[in-house]
């Protein structure tokens, strides 16, 4: 969009708060969603915050970057723009803890399924790795913080550099990375949790996936250094990159192993992603995106 404008949200301009939230947004609705984030955040218990929105950024990197240097809290929340709070005092606890440990770089939240779920998202989310992740009872190190709810000290944020704002896909693992290596912790809280549901309907998902694919392709063409490995559990270790022959082999098997499973919507997101990464390893262009 050209329409590009960022909106601050200050309860108390004349005081800097303790915390800065980030939201991203390329239409400023989603579908209703992003006015709906926004009244559930009036009725948090935690009220400390000010609200960054950056509207028409395709760069979800770039928009963020833009927010962080615009903040003034000590600590940087950033939402998705389709993202649902599982409750009132979400912020409350994320601050709590953070406050009382300084050796956390980032913090992330469980993601559940909505109790008002359709059978569709129940499925996908079901179905689908990394689309929820279980509560904890204790603070875990996890790769499962992600930025659809997590929380970073802005001086942390600021000293791995921020997001990246080159590739157009993977933001989560590369930002973890670098906080790692700056020698602090990524965990998931115990006791909140967020609704980020996959697309609600059919047509949107084969998009949505077959987006993926050809974004993953522009990035492991183009920037293959930036290509980081995944993992579908709290508290596993990030394993070491793989070679191409190697992932290539993984890829078969999960579409194999899906079929066994009768994991019907996973299989679809597979072969959605694969699709649109041949076409994009083809065609796509440095420039393109």
């Amino acid at each position: 969009s050209s329409e590009g404008r960022i909106e601050i949200h200050r309860e108390k301009p004349d005081q800097a708060p303790l915390v800065s939230i980030i939201i991203p947004t390329t239409d400023a609705t989603r579908d209703g969603l992003l006015p709906s984030l926004l009244k559930q955040l009036e009725e948090q218990t935690f009220r400390d915050f000010e609200i960054i929105v950056i509207i028409g950024d395709t760069r979800q990197g770039r928009a963020i970057n833009c927010g962080a240097q615009l903040a003034e809290g000590k600590y940087l929340v950033t939402f998705d723009d389709d993202t649902r709070l599982g409750h009132n005092d979400l912020l409350e606890k994320m601050v709590s803890q953070i406050e009382k440990h300084p050796d956390i770089g980032m913090a992330g939240v469980a993601n559940l399924v909505p109790e008002d779920a359709s059978f569709f998202v129940r499925r996908v989310m079901k179905e689908l790795p990394r689309r929820t992740s279980p509560m904890v009872t204790e603070i875990v190190d996890s790769d499962m913080a992600e930025h659809p709810c997590c929380i970073i000290p802005r001086h942390v944020f600021l000293e791995v550099g921020g997001e990246n704002e080159i590739i157009p896909r993977g933001l989560d693992p590369y930002l973890r990375q670098e906080i790692r290596k700056a020698g602090y912790r990524v965990v998931v809280l115990p006791g909140v949790y967020i609704h980020h549901l996959p697309p609600k309907t059919f047509k949107k998902f084969v998009k949505q996936f077959y987006r993926n694919g050809k974004m993953a392709a522009y990035v492991n063409k183009f920037y293959p250094e930036f290509v980081i490995e995944l993992t579908t559990r709290h508290g596993d270790e990030v394993p070491k990159k793989r070679f191409i022959i190697s992932r290539i082999f993984s890829y078969f098997y999960r579409l194999l192993a899906t079929l066994v499973t009768f994991r019907i919507f996973y299989l679809l997101s597979l072969i959605l992603y694969l699709s649109g990464y041949i076409v994009g390893y083809l065609n796509l262009n440095k420039d393109d995106v």
